[in-house]
């Protein structure tokens, strides 16, 4: 990798200077502290839920995926990596299950939200539920959702609800740390040996399809989200497939594979076994 793509890295991250990369972005600061939590006037309780629901099922089953990296990853700095960013995923998924049971006022929690919710009441993106393959399938798809998710939540920090705005705002500093991190893989294998260049490139095909569902969900994200994979794919001197068919499968309709039943179980096992016990 030359010093030419450096160029990448730094426009990823323009506009977020501070350097205080504590789990990609995570701080100890409360996101909500002085945060008026009343339900403002004009905001539709029920699409406020649904929005929050969805954001918060994308950031917790992809968080899943990423603690099952831990121990596998092809060095421990990247393992602690992994693991830092599905702590901030967690982080986001637990500020919005939060204010999906405040707006939908039915006295659930996040932990009845996350924990005790079958396969298809969940609104996560398909993308986010696909399972593990190598070590480029996982920074590809990272940088495919950390880019939307991204441009997503930065259209969100002037939501007129002020919570789903403050968690927005924490969000993209989180994001763009992730993007950024992702970027740099992908730039790394793709501009690396030619077994990574292969591996990274059938990654990009296999996972290509469901950018579809993305910009089905955020249809505003499209330009950002494409202009950013253009310049890390020029950067990693990789072509987009161009014969890539649509995936069909729309997570947002409740729509999912068989993979994320295998997910939810592993991660729901425990609350489900005892639900009335506490620690």
């Amino acid at each position: 990798m030359s010093s030419d793509d450096d160029h990448v890295y730094l426009s990823l991250a323009e506009g977020h200077a501070d350097d205080a990369r504590w789990a990609f972005g995570t701080g100890f600061e409360d996101p909500l502290h002085g945060v008026d939590t009343t339900l403002p006037p004009g905001v539709d309780a029920g699409a406020l839920t649904a929005l929050c629901l969805a954001l918060a099922d994308d950031a917790l089953v992809a968080a899943q995926r990423l603690a099952q990296w831990i121990t596998l990853a092809p060095e421990l700095e990247e393992e602690v990596a992994l693991a830092n960013i599905g702590l901030d995923l967690l982080g986001q998924a637990r500020l919005l299950y939060a204010r999906a049971g405040q707006a939908e006022g039915a006295g659930r929690d996040e932990d009845a939200l996350a924990y005790f919710r079958d396969q298809a009441d969940f609104r996560n993106v398909v993308l986010a539920e696909l399972p593990n393959g190598d070590f480029a399938h996982c920074v590809v798809k990272l940088l495919l959702l950390s880019s939307w998710r991204l441009a997503e939540l930065t259209g969100l920090t002037e939501h007129p609800d002020p919570v789903l705005a403050a968690v927005a705002r924490k969000g993209v500093s989180e994001l763009t740390y992730h993007r950024d991190h992702a970027a740099q893989w992908v730039v790394r294998l793709g501009d690396g040996t030619e077994e990574s260049a292969r591996r990274t490139s059938a990654a990009l095909a296999e996972l290509w399809p469901y950018r579809a569902e993305l910009y089905a969900a955020a249809p505003q994200t499209r330009d950002e989200v494409e202009a950013v994979l253009a310049q890390v794919l020029d950067a990693a001197h990789l072509s987009a497939p161009t014969d890539a068919p649509t995936a069909t499968a729309s997570g947002r309709s409740g729509e999912h594979t068989e993979h994320l039943a295998e997910l939810l179980a592993e991660l729901q096992s425990v609350a489900r076994a005892d639900p009335e016990a506490t620690w």
